[in-house]
């Protein structure tokens, strides 16, 4: 006779896990029941009803957004997005779930407020302003600086700016509230020639304590704020400053529940925060699961249902990495790519994803989600990963022509 697993309600949205991952993820550990809105979902995106339980939210207010979840009978609920943190700490605490505080919400979602957080902590000082006046903005932040969303993931609208015009020119473009912040200086040499100046820790967050999983590396980032891939174990010689910097990063914001991703730029004068994000890293899970660590969606879906699990030390098999097939910073409409076949040919590499079609508009200013696919593979040094990485570049060759009227 079979016993019914319990149900895990997945705030679904721009996601790290998609809900095929998460399903898989969930086998014979739970029953997630994916909560959506029909308002949140982009346009290209299937609706997941198709082949999962789907609780149908669009229009509803929040008392009967949590009546809806409650009435699954949910162990627990999570979200693998950033934009639905505070909606899923929400009903976790009208349903008596376990969860993020609201105050740690706060502190997460808000990039002033955690700017704020950290140096009132004595963890970091980092110049930041809300900006509803240029002027003002620069004489306390200073140039070059960074102009970002106050809300918003993976680069989004995030820009280098070194003059007055080109700061307003951003804060202009960006169409939402946004921040500046001080302009952190990376020095390469850290992690080294090839590698990207910052990293990310992935940590696991329970109310008997936490534990640092992993720092994953990266590849230098493309114009403007746009990541270009990362690899497993990190190339860095000593992982101890940026461990520390991470522990103390996430203790201050009050994280006491769930996964947390922090990123850290490796400047002349070590580690510097980023940011803290809440939530489960876009495509970490997939590179450490691959690399030979957990499984951090089933972590996640574990630590839902209120359990403490054991997460495993990784055990490195050779130098696991993602490549970003990342198109120019001009953007455009997708004409076609060429060069697929031969980068599948590439020693090492076990799969090619391209997921962008022939006239889709390519906007460098949504940061990440610009991407065009990605490219899955293992090497055996770190050497190895960076020859691999520059074949890419020089064998895929997105062919793009101006977009007319291209959303900004």
């Amino acid at each position: 006779m079979s016993v019914a697993l319990p149900v895990v309600a997945v705030v679904h949205d721009l996601a790290s896990a998609d809900p095929v991952t998460v399903i898989g993820a969930a086998r014979r550990l739970c029953a997630p029941v994916f909560v959506c809105d029909r308002e949140r979902m982009r346009p290209d995106a299937a609706w997941p009803g198709a082949y999962a339980t789907v609780i149908d939210v669009t229009g509803l207010g929040p008392d009967e957004r949590a009546a809806a979840v409650a009435a699954v009978l949910p162990a627990g609920v999570v979200t693998f997005s950033e934009y639905q943190l505070a909606e899923t700490a929400r009903l976790a605490a009208t349903l008596g779930l376990p969860g993020h505080a609201a105050a740690t919400v706060d502190v997460l979602t808000d990039k002033f407020a955690q700017r704020r957080a950290l140096a009132a902590a004595g963890v970091q000082p980092t110049r930041c302003a809300v900006v509803t006046d240029v002027d003002a903005a620069i004489a306390e932040v200073g140039l070059p600086a960074v102009v970002k969303p106050r809300v918003g993931a993976g680069s989004r609208h995030t820009s280098r700016v070194d003059t007055r015009d080109e700061f307003a020119a951003a804060v202009a473009a960006a169409g939402v509230p946004v921040v500046a912040e001080e302009l952190l200086v990376g020095d390469q040499s850290v992690a080294g020639v090839g590698f990207g100046d910052y990293v990310s820790v992935e940590s696991v967050h329970t109310p008997a304590g936490s534990r640092q999983v992993c720092v994953t590396g990266k590849f230098p980032l493309a114009e403007p704020f746009r990541e270009t891939g990362m690899l497993l174990p990190s190339p860095l010689a000593d992982e101890s400053a940026v461990l520390a910097l991470d522990a103390a990063a996430t203790d201050a914001l009050g994280i006491r529940h769930g996964i947390a991703h922090t990123e850290i730029k490796l400047t002349p004068d070590g580690p510097r925060v980023i940011e803290v994000n809440g939530r489960l890293g876009g495509y970490a899970w997939e590179i450490l699961h691959r690399a030979g660590g957990p499984n951090l969606v089933a972590v996640a879906l574990r630590l839902a249902m209120g359990e403490d699990p054991q997460v495993s030390a990784p055990t490195w098999r050779g130098v696991t990495y993602q490549v970003f097939l990342t198109p120019p910073a001009a953007g455009g409409v997708l004409v076609e790519v060429s060069g697929v076949d031969a980068v599948r040919a590439l020693p090492g590499v076990r799969k090619v994803d391209v997921h962008a079609q022939p006239g889709a508009v390519v906007d460098a200013s949504v940061g990440t989600q610009a991407h065009l696919g990605l490219v899955y593979g293992a090497a055996a040094d770190h050497a190895g990963v960076l020859d691999v990485a520059d074949s890419v570049r020089s064998l895929f060759r997105p062919v793009l022509a101006e977009a007319v009227g291209a959303p900004r």
